[in-house]
């Protein structure tokens, strides 16, 4: 099992930046490959991003392509989102995901979640 605690969030203007962390807990982190999922007031979960376990693949949405960023540290045991190019439609509740599939790809909801995150985008 794994526990993990978002960062990072706040208040930008739209085309600003901000760089989501995300802390696990436990000594098999490497293992597991990480997501960021959001929501938006009255909206579904959506994905993000998604990183495999060891790096080496990662998965966007069509909608954040080119302006976010995910990466990861294992030996800090921690996932980041780097989001540039913020838009007011970004605004949403970040979480942190992990998956027991090092290959996952985002194509599901992951097994683990964090508490969530705010970011809000202004105009």
């Amino acid at each position: 099992q794994v526990q993990l605690v978002e960062s990072g969030g706040g208040l930008v203007q739209a085309g600003g930046s901000l760089r989501l962390s995300c802390a696990a807990s436990g000594r098999t982190f490497s293992s597991y490959a990480m997501g960021w999922f959001r929501q938006a007031p009255g909206k579904e979960r959506e994905f993000v991003a998604a990183i495999s376990w060891s790096g080496g693949s990662t998965y966007y949405a069509d909608s954040v392509k080119g302006r976010f960023t995910i990466s990861r540290d294992n030996a800090k045991n921690t996932v980041y989102l780097q989001m540039n190019s913020l838009k007011p439609e970004d605004t949403a509740v970040y979480y942190c995901a992990a998956d027991h599939n090092p290959h996952y790809s985002g194509s599901y909801y992951p097994l683990y979640w964090g508490q969530g995150t705010q970011v809000t985008v202004s105009s």
